[in-house]
């Protein structure tokens, strides 16, 4: 199989995913025309669901760029297995709307909390599976890739999993610092200066 072909199916996925997202956010309603302060309180009650969509949008787009690295620039073709792979990782990035959703609705919960970080860690390791069958299958690998680029999305794909790991037990503590840590790691994959963090602090 080409993989041009699993690129299409994953950019309409993540396109799919990404809308719905918003679709979980309900504008506020009433019977009678509200005043300025009614609406805006109403709006307020809306923020932990703006931040959750934010935080969600953000976890997705790193991972549809992990996505198109790992399918796309690592893998020169694509074979049943990591065709496999890639439908375990579409199903679990299907029920982010959920997760996100969950999260929204309790944030102060620490179940809900804990839920979403389960989310995220299935999500990163079924991630590193696809890297590892990749980067390990001489079949599939493409010749190019640096051995920089492969400690590089190791970091990328592994430190979300230690985050979720560590938010879980955190939240029970303090759900503020476990939604602090859940931020901080769409900051880590965002940021382009968080690999060569990491790499010069493990010298």
């Amino acid at each position: 199989m080409k993989h041009n072909r699993l690129d299409e199916l994953s950019d309409g996925f993540f396109a799919i995913v990404m809308t719905i997202l918003i679709f979980e956010i309900k504008v506020p309603s009433f019977f009678i025309e509200p005043t300025n302060r009614e609406l805006w309180y109403e709006i307020t009650k809306l923020l932990p669901l703006f931040l959750s969509y934010i935080l969600s949008f953000a976890l997705l787009f790193t991972y549809w760029r992990a996505h198109h690295f790992f399918t796309s620039i690592y893998a020169k073709n694509v074979d049943s297995k990591l065709a496999n792979i890639n439908a375990l990782f579409f199903m679990l990035i299907s029920m982010v709307p959920f997760s996100t959703n969950l999260l929204g609705n309790f944030t102060n919960n620490q179940l809900a909390i804990a839920i979403f970080s389960i989310h995220t860690i299935l999500i990163g390791l079924t991630l590193y599976w696809m890297r590892k069958y990749v980067l390990y299958s001489d079949s599939i690998k493409n010749p190019e890739i640096s051995d920089r680029e492969i400690r590089g999305s190791t970091i990328r794909t592994l430190v979300p999993v230690v985050f979720g790991l560590i938010a879980i037990p955190l939240s029970f503590l303090s759900t503020s610092l476990a939604l602090t840590l859940l931020t901080l790691t769409v900051i880590f994959n965002l940021a382009p200066w968080s690999t060569r963090l990491v790499e010069r602090m493990f010298k």
